[in-house]
């Protein structure tokens, strides 16, 4: 159980240095009004495990803040995601047989 945990953090680091990074981009993109990350690959990252990187690039560069359905999409995935966490380490947890 604790090996599954540090590969989930280890996961959930680079997923959201690499989503902090496509922020950052499609950031630099809109300023100069050239092509675009689509959203559909930014839930994606965030679904992935780059939510905590999307979260934070979404604040500090004030990129997607003002889109309330990409706001609430983002919200619902962040949800699902750690709902799908929650039921792995719960039944990692109850049946440690499936954990070897």
């Amino acid at each position: 159980m604790f090996q599954a945990a540090l590969i989930y953090l280890a996961v959930l680091l680079s997923m959201s240095i690499v989503t902090t990074l496509i922020y950052w981009w499609d950031k630099r993109r809109a300023e100069a009004g050239t092509g675009r990350v689509p959203e559909k690959t930014l839930h994606l990252l965030a679904f992935l495990g780059g939510w905590p990187g999307a979260w934070w690039a979404q604040r500090q560069l004030r990129h997607k803040t003002r889109k309330l359905q990409f706001q609430v999409v983002f919200w619902v995935l962040v949800t699902i995601h750690l709902g799908v966490v929650c039921v792995i380490a719960w039944f990692l947890y109850t049946r440690p047989d499936l954990a070897s």
